[in-house]
């Protein structure tokens, strides 16, 4: 892991000018909106071949007086990997730039090049990015348990399965996408697994290794939490937004008739789960206190398991069940996936929080501003 005192030495070299930088993929536009939205200048790094809209339909123009758009420069790779080329590092360094890790980042560059080899400023932990990989010892799942949190029983041996279950592994040839499908027996589950195999949607490897859990059946919140170091009156921790997930091909199977569904067959019968969109949502105001209690204890154990911890946007994923009971299901230690939501317009909870229109993305460029300007960008980096 690079020192993080080679990094906030780094970043006390850049003053108060600050470039927010970010891989041009996943919820990018949510943060280059945010910087727009606070002034500050933007990198984003594209890939040749499907960077248009970053370098074309958003990229920003003055027409006829008026500003369109929301992306400043523009960084256009061969492939999003040769970031960690030197000179596109030190191109980066030399712009001031804080790079905002999404789960494109460290999908298409390894863990190990982000944690040893990428000597720009990035905003949140980089650590903690190596514990959404299920397959490592140390996940979320471990920091869950340590934090005393609430998540889907695990079931080790397929022939327990004994009620609905959820099986957790990646897609064989999407292989940024998941290969999730559903059992209630371990017949089930072994002609869902034949079938899933026989098609190339998953892998036998993969398949002796995946996260099975006891299927919570409830709806789904994706909660975009902040953490604030530089917060000093109120609380440390925001709940700037909620949103839930458009999933291919998942919903189109539920909106069809049971009848409907019944009749088809071979690959067109199990759905898959890879994610296509997000939506905006709310929680009753019961609850609400109940979301921050599992935010709560999850920065605390974050902060002891890997520290410093949380810094900026994290995103908890969960099921309430028919108790009102929280589950978490999944951790998003950076920015989330579903914050475009948020955009521009905010978020019911951000907005009043903040009494204007306040997004992950512009929460994250108003602290990344103030960190420049109050000479503690060093607090928010690793």
């Amino acid at each position: 892991m690079i020192e993080r005192s080679s990094i906030t030495g780094i970043a006390r070299g850049y003053g108060s000018k600050v470039t927010v930088g970010v891989i041009g993929s996943h919820s990018a536009l949510d943060v280059l909106d945010g910087a727009s939205q606070e002034g500050l200048p933007s990198i984003t790094v594209t890939q040749k071949g499907r960077d248009a809209s970053y370098t074309r339909y958003f990229r920003k123009v003055d027409s006829g007086g008026t500003s369109r758009g929301v992306v400043d420069g523009v960084m256009r790779l061969d492939k999003f990997s040769d970031i960690m080329k030197p000179g596109n590092r030190k191109s980066l360094r030399e712009r001031n730039t804080v790079f905002v890790p999404n789960r494109s980042f460290s999908s298409y560059c390894t863990l190990g090049e982000i944690e040893d080899v990428f000597d720009v400023p990035i905003f949140g932990s980089r650590a903690l990015l190596r514990s959404e990989e299920r397959e490592e010892k140390d996940n979320y799942y471990t920091m869950l348990e340590k934090g005393g949190l609430p998540y889907p029983q695990q079931i080790t041996d397929p022939s327990d399965i004994d009620s609905l279950v959820i099986v957790k592994l990646h897609h064989k040839v999407k292989k940024l996408e998941r290969g999730f499908f559903t059992a209630a027996s371990f017949e089930e589950y072994t002609n869902k697994a034949r079938e899933l195999v026989r098609a190339n949607v998953i892998s036998e490897e993969d398949l002796s290794t995946a996260r099975i859990e006891r299927y919570v059946i409830g709806p789904v919140f994706n909660l975009d939490f902040f953490y604030s170091p530089l917060q000093e009156k109120g609380e440390k921790i925001e709940l700037l937004g909620i949103d839930w997930r458009f999933e291919s091909s998942l919903d189109g199977h539920v909106r069809l008739p049971a009848e409907q569904q019944l009749s088809l067959s071979g690959e067109q019968r199990i759905p898959e789960y890879t994610v296509v969109g997000h939506n905006s949502a709310t929680l009753r105001e019961s609850l609400l206190d109940g979301a921050f209690q599992l935010a709560e204890k999850y920065v605390e154990v974050a902060g002891k398991t890997h520290p410093p911890g949380i810094i900026g946007p994290f995103t908890l994923q969960t099921c309430v069940d028919k108790d009102m009971h929280f589950y978490i299901y999944d951790v998003a230690p950076r920015i989330g996936g579903g914050t475009n939501v948020h955009a521009w317009v905010g978020h019911s909870y951000g907005n009043m929080l903040y009494n204007c229109n306040m997004s992950t993305g512009r929460r994250i460029a108003l602290e990344l501003g103030r960190g420049a300007k109050e000479e503690r960008l060093d607090e928010l980096v690793t």
